[in-house]
């Protein structure tokens, strides 16, 4: 398994650990586990989807506004 995996979803299982002390992180790990299964992907996939597009959203946003 390449490092960069194993380290991804080693900082995914600590954020669901970390939602037992966090009732709004809960809520929102509960909701992508719901959304992943409705795509029938992994929950790991559909949080590196979500962290792929908001990363891809906000280089686009600072391309914008630094292009000027």
């Amino acid at each position: 398994m390449q490092k960069s995996f194993v380290f991804f979803t080693r900082m995914v299982d600590e954020l669901v650990q970390f939602s037992d002390t966090d009732p709004e992180l809960a809520e929102g790990i509960k909701w992508l586990d719901a959304q992943a299964q409705q795509k029938g992907i992994t929950f790991y996939e559909m949080v590196f989807q979500v962290l792929y597009k908001h990363d891809i959203t906000n280089r686009a946003q600072t391309w914008l506004n630094t292009r000027n």
